[in-house]
């Protein structure tokens, strides 16, 4: 068969054939019980005949495709008729040809309204199909067979808002690409709608770039603030409400300001500090506690810790007994007299004192040396077991790092404890700092079992003194020799039972570090502050008539 119709030849179909052209879509198709397309009259099979005498039935010529071709001779149409009738009689007796020329299966019946039923099969049983692909178009169907396309079910989704789904003409559009894809490619994947997952990308940038810009606002503002803006601060001399706020040792403007910030003395610590930085001598604010007033502006509060008046401290100075101590932190906590000395006698085990600190019997205070000079903090409402047990904390570790312990027995002492003494004994009996290192040389002279000077009588005014808790340097030689008390070192040789005051920094390195010049005796010939020392007998009586000159004696 040809694309020029259907006959086996290369010539087009017939003018007069009712399939000529869109004929057959026209609705003259042949239907079942109506008139033939050939004018009425009935297809009539003519008998072949040959063309010429000596060609027969049983020899034929073979022709194109393996068929047989008649010459023209001029007959015109009755030829034609004729040649076309004996190959339809022909082709239909024979069941169809295929492209060998060789006779094809007997097909079924063909639709007698479908104009293309009776077409055979051309080159071959087996045309590749190009409908069937996913993206063709469904294939062309006659006028009298065309269906109405089927309603696409509705498809349940989400909704999507406006700014997310876009502009409804690009639905329409996508849904209509849509649909013809499910018709073209039945069983092909819906395609996903991207305009939601468009429209949530937007708002995502919108979010990022959004907060980026905020933060960087923010940042900015913080920025300026700290950079250009005065510090947050409060106006006047503040509320009358006090708070006590404790300054720590060696905290600066910042550690100070951020301390009262939290106690609502001051806005900001930077507004204290930019006061304290304008303030003439405002770097010289000491440790301590102070008691201040709440929502005060950053230069009252200022004007106000430079105020002694301001401060709520105790002062533990150099060589001052446990007895004056305890004084003074009943009247800085506004108790009664003896209180802190009470709690002190009870709790002393609990207040951190080191490993070798003794309680012997005949020890007067067992807290004695152990209160190291210094200011401590001591406000109204403070508990006194508070306030000592910081007191004894630094006494330890002051002791710990000069390395007490280990250094005694180099001096010739047992442990610290006794080199704690001696150094109560030096800062009690010492003026100066020269004073403090021959002062210690004449007590460690004194305690040698080699001494027969004085037989390791220490014979100093100021053990005696301390157990009488006064501080008199006029005593009778009747008076001192009739108290046998261990701390009376004019009967008894040897150490007192403990410290008689809290030493020094400065008389405890004189202590670790005596002179080497053979003191033995010592004499304040004026009464009060000029110490002369003498290696002899001989010498020591000399100063002491010196020293009744200048007494009146």
């Amino acid at each position: 068969m040809t694309e020029y119709g259907r006959g086996p030849g290369s010539e087009p179909w017939h003018p007069e054939d009712p399939l000529y052209g869109d004929g057959g879509w026209g609705g003259q198709q042949t239907q079942a019980g109506r008139q033939s397309a050939y004018d009425g009259r009935p297809q009539q099979h003519h008998p072949r005949t040959p063309q010429y005498g000596d060609w027969t039935h049983d020899q034929q010529q073979p022709g194109y495709d393996g068929q047989q071709h008649p010459y023209h001779d001029g007959s015109g149409e009755a030829q034609y008729e004729q040649r076309f009738a004996g190959h339809a009689q022909h082709q239909f007796q024979q069941g169809g040809w295929d492209a060998t020329g060789t006779h094809g299966q007997v097909p079924y019946a063909a639709d007698p309204g479908d104009p293309y039923g009776q077409h055979p099969v051309a080159y071959g049983g087996e045309q590749p199909d190009f409908y069937g692909t996913e993206d063709a178009y469904p294939p062309p169907e006659p006028p009298g067979r065309r269906r109405e396309p089927e309603p696409e079910p509705e498809t349940a989704g989400e909704e999507e808002h406006a700014f997310a789904a876009g502009g409804g003409g690009e639905d329409a559009e996508e849904h209509e690409l849509q649909s013809r894809r499910e018709r073209r490619g039945k069983g092909k994947k819906p395609v996903k709608n991207t305009k939601r997952r468009t429209g949530c990308a937007c708002m995502v940038v919108v979010l990022v770039f959004g907060g980026g810009l905020g933060g960087v606002g923010y940042f900015g503002y913080k920025f300026y603030q700290n950079r250009f803006a005065p510090a947050p601060d409060y106006a006047g001399e503040g509320t009358s409400e006090t708070v006590s706020v404790e300054i720590p040792k060696g905290a600066g403007g910042w550690e100070i300001g951020r301390r009262l910030e939290q106690a609502g003395v001051v806005k900001s610590a930077a507004a204290f500090v930019h006061a304290q930085s304008s303030a003439p001598g405002a770097d010289g604010i000491q440790a301590g506690a102070y008691l201040l007033k709440k929502e005060m502006s950053a230069a009252s509060a200022v004007r106000l810790m430079l105020d002694p008046r301001s401060q709520n401290n105790v002062v533990v100075t150099p060589g001052e007994r446990n007895s004056g101590v305890y004084a003074a932190i009943d009247k800085k906590l506004e108790l009664s007299s003896g209180t802190t000395k009470k709690i002190a006698d009870k709790q002393y085990k609990n207040l951190g004192l080191p490993a070798w600190a003794q309680n012997d019997g005949d020890l007067k205070d067992p807290l004695e040396g152990f209160l190291f000079p210094g200011t401590y903090p001591a406000a109204k409402g403070m508990k006194p077991e508070a306030i000592l047990k910081q007191m004894v904390t630094q006494a330890k570790q002051k002791y710990a790092a000069y390395g007490l312990d280990e250094k005694a027995k180099g001096l010739g002492l047992k442990n610290a404890f006794e080199l704690v003494t001696v150094a109560s004994l030096v800062q009690a009996e010492g003026k100066t700092h020269d004073d403090f290192r021959k002062m210690a040389e004449v007590v460690y002279n004194r305690l040698k079992p080699t001494n027969t000077e004085t037989n390791r009588l220490l014979q100093f005014d100021s053990t005696y003194n301390y157990l009488k808790g006064t501080s008199n340097i006029h005593i009778s030689e009747k008076e001192i020799n009739s108290n046998p008390s261990p701390y009376n070192t004019y009967r008894h040789p040897g150490l007192p039972p403990g410290p008689i005051g809290n030493p020094g920094e400065d008389a405890l390195k004189a202590t670790l570090n005596p002179t080497d010049d053979g003191w033995i005796y010592f004499v304040a010939t004026d009464g009060t502050n000029n110490t002369e020392f003498a290696k002899t007998y001989a010498e020591f009586l000399e100063l002491k008539d010196k020293f009744n000159a200048n007494a009146g004696n």
